[in-house]
């Protein structure tokens, strides 16, 4: 009875352990893709063998696995996510995993996670005030538009002592400046310095100078103030072939 027990066993068993092993000894082969550049150093977990291993670049990586194992994939930079092994993964020469970034690459510095917590929703400032940028607000006190009538009200000649001893027009300027150079920042975090290399074929030691005939065009900005990229970017590719004509002229 025993010998008829084990022989049913080895019959039944042996061909399920012979293939777990074999399944065992397959190497999971897979790229992760994202709406991001830097695919390396993401980690990558079987969480049934504990094994683990990271991308390297451009995403790939190789672990081993086997059918029902889960794939665990995790970085600062990305959603973790969990992935289920089935033969067809296992299969495949490389497996593809998209992965979503956390935080996106902005092209502008905003808030957006609590729209509800502001100055306004805490009491700090009225409903519908104004914020300024520092030249405005200089130019504010200067010019004496922030007075108020009431009861507290001090009437000064410092707008006008202003104005006479030139203070007024200088702090326009200055504030001309500081729009024109948060213009500059705007343009240089919405697009890399190689876009206009590579892309517009401005010489790199001419980059900076095409950013500034760019917030010097009144439409050009117009378009960047509306935040329409795809309009800004089809601008400069026009303004990109004037400006190289200006510096063929200038070489010649």
């Amino acid at each position: 009875m025993n010998k008829i027990l084990l022989t049913f066993l080895i019959i039944n068993l042996l061909p399920k352990t012979l293939q777990a092993q074999q399944t065992a000894c397959k190497s999971l082969n897979g790229k992760v893709t994202a709406d991001a550049n830097d695919l390396a150093e993401i980690y990558v977990l079987n969480l049934k063998t504990q094994i683990a291993t990271k991308t390297q670049d451009g995403g790939y990586f190789s672990i081993n696995a086997q059918v029902g194992d889960t794939i665990m994939l995790s970085s600062i930079h990305f959603k973790a996510k969990r992935i289920g092994v089935s033969k067809e993964d296992l299969d495949k020469e490389l497996l593809f995993i998209k992965l979503q970034p956390i935080m996106h690459q902005l092209e502008e510095v905003t808030v957006f996670q609590y729209k509800n917590i502001n100055a306004v929703a805490l009491g700090i400032i009225p409903k519908g005030t104004k914020s300024y940028t520092p030249a405005e607000r200089k130019l504010r006190t200067a010019t004496g538009l922030d007075a108020q009538i009431g009861l507290n009200t001090s009437v000064t000649l410092d707008p006008l002592f202003n104005m006479l001893s030139g203070r007024t027009a200088m702090l326009k300027k200055e504030l001309i400046v500081e729009t024109k150079e948060t213009n500059m920042q705007r343009i240089e975090n919405m697009f890399e310095k190689e876009y206009f290399i590579e892309k517009l074929k401005i010489p790199e030691e001419y980059v900076k100078g095409f950013r500034f005939y760019l917030v010097e065009n009144d439409r050009f900005v117009s378009v960047l103030n509306s935040k329409n990229k795809a309009m800004a970017t089809f601008m400069m590719g026009e303004l990109a072939v004037k400006y190289l004509d200006i510096i063929a002229c200038e070489k010649n």
